[in-house]
């Protein structure tokens, strides 16, 4: 939107990612029912349609890209597609309502947008990529793990994505949730390693995941998609996964109704308790290091020379200028 907005997640591929065909089950296993994935994709519509409401493109009267797309929704129409091509409000609007700009964050002390901007999306289009991305995610891991720790990943992913865009793309405004659904795929990631023993079909299971994240980290190289708040989103999530997504070791939940002698001695088994203990010291140590130089003012590309390839690749299509 007029080269300054950034949205996360532009064009973001889904599959069916579950592992019901590689896992093997057990009878002793809780089935949560799904309630907050749905809550947070309510709440994502809801913000939009709110923000569509405050934006009113009929009564913009510097409408100098075209005129408002879709009139017959009055108030709630959409802004010219030269200025926002996936049908939705203005630069203005969405900085008005919490998206992240490292200036307000930074020199204006308006940490709160590291949080807002995960409820706001640029446009139709791109709400709705979001919005089915997490419903084939979410779903299934709050039925395998709870609404707890889901949601713990969910909005923790999030405001880790948050702030390594803030650290890397100082110059736009960035508003979307796909950070925090690359934080619900790296924590099926680590959760598939973390439980590597009780899978049946490993190879496959782990070949169909690392096909899907690499399909939309590649996505995230295009001009105008945040890709830094895919991998900081990506980054927390799997360390998450590492520490909230333990399953006990095959045959332990049913093994503890025999005898004592009988019985497995430990719940899980010690490469997964390793994995926890690191995952735990990295997460602190990196939210720790990462909020010290966002809120220092640091430039991580200052420190970082080829970082912003990861963002955009320029080609002979496109200028990753701005």
């Amino acid at each position: 939107m007029a080269n300054r907005d950034l949205e996360r997640g532009r064009g973001y591929t889904t599959k069916n990612t579950s592992n019901n065909n590689y896992y093997v089950e057990t009878s002793s296993e809780k089935q949560w029912t799904s309630w907050l994935i749905p809550m947070f994709v309510g709440a994502n519509v809801i913000m939009f349609i709110i923000t569509m409401y405050i934006n009113n493109c009929p009564k913009d009267n510097n409408l100098v890209d075209g005129t408002c797309v879709a009139k017959f929704l009055g108030r709630f129409s959409f802004q010219p597609t030269k200025e926002n091509p996936l049908f939705g409000p203005s630069s203005n609007t969405l900085e008005r309502m919490g998206a992240l700009d490292y200036v307000k964050v930074v020199d204006q002390h308006q940490g709160w947008r590291l949080v807002t901007c995960i409820w706001l999306h640029a446009g139709i289009i791109h709400l709705l990529a979001n919005m089915l991305s997490l419903i084939f995610i979410g779903i299934r891991l709050e039925q395998q793990f709870g609404f707890l720790k889901v949601g713990l990943i969910y909005l923790l992913s999030g405001f880790g994505g948050s702030i390594m865009s803030s650290l890397f793309l100082q110059n736009s405004i960035s508003v979307g949730a796909s950070g925090a659904l690359f934080g619900l795929l790296g924590a099926m990631l680590s959760e598939l390693l973390i439980n590597w023993t009780i899978y049946s079909n490993k190879a496959a299971a782990l070949f169909t995941l690392v096909v899907v994240i690499a399909i939309n980290l590649a996505v995230g190289l295009l001009p105008h998609v945040d890709n830094f708040a895919h991998i900081g989103g990506f980054m927390v999530g799997l360390l998450l996964g590492f520490i909230l997504l333990l399953r006990p070791q095959f045959g332990w939940l049913e093994r503890q109704h025999l005898p004592a002698e009988a019985r497995m001695k430990n719940k899980y088994k010690p490469y997964q308790y390793v994995l926890l203990m690191v995952s735990a010291v990295l997460l602190i140590v990196g939210f720790t290091v990462a909020l010290v130089m966002l809120f220092k003012g640091e430039n991580g590309n200052k420190h970082c020379s080829w970082c912003h390839y990861l963002s955009c690749v320029p080609t002979s299509k496109w200028d990753c200028g701005n």
